[in-house]
């Protein structure tokens, strides 16, 4: 059993129009089954002429098009979208060749609320499976791609969720980890499918089998990408964790031409929450205003679980990076940037970031849970036992557990032993000085 056969059930259940999958993966309003199952024929013998013609063949006239609903435009647009590829890829500007299709475009990505062509969500998640699968090439390869990125879109819709509950939540509220956990385990679906386009997709196979299908075309004077993988929206959960004020100008720029690509409900969520605080900057506020050496428990379990969340993220997209780097390498590329618009500078600028972020979280939490050295004024007895070292972060539980498990007999054994070799009480150490107060508050963790 998938993620997807778990999730989905719950997300076609919505009344989101967009999320009802296996509706749009059914629908053929163009009656295009019979046609797209010949483009990878086409495209083999780059047969201009007959992909033109299929194309002609395909565009809804007004009525036909004003007629559809959301989940047969979108079946539309998948549609003819291939065709619109399949020409680019072969030097032809589509809607130059068959002009009477921009209006329905036009028309459809009204009815959408999406841009007027296909996306990565019309060329993966809502194409059909099986034999009416919608491929370029009809490789296996292709099929393998598109199913790596099927397999994340449930979790992307998983991850609005609790990105939004997060951003409501504070790190001394205990949510606030619990909403990062299930975040981590969304993301981690980034991760493996990464790990299985890896296995399954050679660098040479993409870089020139596949990528200049993913082409932009001009439709009424600007410019629209293919159905790139640039555009599974990662930045949902990038915009709440840390992207929303430790961003980079780059990634911003980025940012606002990719989010046009999204469903309409996800650039809703990042218009929410562009410019608000980060669940980093949360965190790292909550840290600077401890004089103590040691975090409160909640603010610790806070901080572990979002290091956590961002070594996922960290991890994917090292991973991607190490695929571009082949994808794009001087021996296979084709093209300068990635089919999303992004060159690999980018993709090396992101990575830093997150990082960057990752580490600050992480070192916060180490030092805020080190062992505090006394004061040089706060001498003790030299007899008296050295205190235990502090727990380490997360290690609360098992020190909970160790000391519920203690017999009641081992601590009065314990307990007499002390008093036999302690006749009278240990003298009080004296209290501490205002310089060794400072020195104390010096080890707060400064954001």
């Amino acid at each position: 059993m998938t993620l997807y056969d778990l999730v989905a059930p719950a997300i076609e259940a919505r009344c989101e129009p967009r999320y009802r999958i296996a509706g749009i993966r059914a629908a053929d309003p163009l009656g295009a089954d019979a046609i797209l199952a010949a483009v990878p024929a086409m495209n083999r013998d780059a047969d201009v002429p007959a992909l033109t013609v299929a194309l002609r063949a395909l565009v809804p006239d007004p009525d036909r098009t004003a007629s559809l609903g959301v989940v047969d435009a979108l079946a539309a647009v998948r549609d003819i979208g291939l065709l619109l590829g399949s020409l680019k890829r072969h030097g032809v500007e589509p809607l130059a060749a068959v002009p009477e299709a921009l209006p329905a475009l036009q028309e459809l990505g009204r009815r959408t609320g999406m841009v007027p062509r296909d996306t990565v969500h019309h060329y993966t998640t809502w194409n059909p499976l099986g034999d009416r699968q919608r491929m370029y090439t009809g490789e296996k390869m292709e099929g393998h791609l598109q199913d790596s990125v099927r397999m994340v879109f449930p979790a992307l819709v998983a991850s609005l969720g609790t990105c939004s509950e997060l951003a409501g939540l504070e790190p001394y509220d205990p949510r606030f980890a619990d909403a990062l956990d299930r975040t981590g385990e969304h993301v981690q679906a980034m991760v493996d499918s990464i790990d299985f386009t890896v296995a399954q997709v050679t660098p040479d196979f993409f870089a020139r089998g596949l990528r200049p299908y993913f082409e932009e075309i001009d439709v009424d004077g600007r410019a629209y990408l293919g159905p790139a993988a640039a555009q599974v929206p990662l930045w949902l959960v990038d915009l709440t964790l840390w992207q929303s004020d430790r961003s980079s100008p780059e990634y911003d720029a980025f940012l606002d031409d990719s989010v046009r690509y999204s469903l309409p409900s996800w650039r809703v969520f990042h218009a929410a929450h562009r410019g608000s605080t980060s669940a980093v900057s949360k965190l790292s506020a909550a840290i600077s205003w401890e004089s103590t050496p040691r975090l409160p428990p909640v603010l610790a379990a806070s901080a572990v679980s979002l290091a956590r969340v961002l070594r996922i993220l960290k991890t994917f997209r090292a991973r991607h990076i190490g695929i571009a780097r082949k994808a794009y390498s001087d021996e296979l590329r084709l093209y300068e940037a990635g089919s999303g618009g992004a060159p690999i500078a980018l993709l090396r600028s992101v990575l830093d970031l997150t990082r960057d972020n990752e580490t600050l979280v992480r070192h916060a939490n180490v030092r805020m849970h080190a062992p505090m050295t006394p004061p040089a004024s706060a001498h003790k007895p030299a007899h008296k036992p050295a205190p235990n070292p502090a727990p380490r972060p997360g290690a609360k539980a098992v020190a909970k557990a160790a000391s519920a498990s203690a017999s009641p007999s081992a601590s009065a054994a314990a307990a007499a032993s002390t008093s036999a070799a302690t006749p009278r009480p240990a003298p009080t150490p004296a209290p501490a000085s205002a310089s060794a107060t400072a020195a104390l508050r010096e080890r707060r963790f400064t954001p």
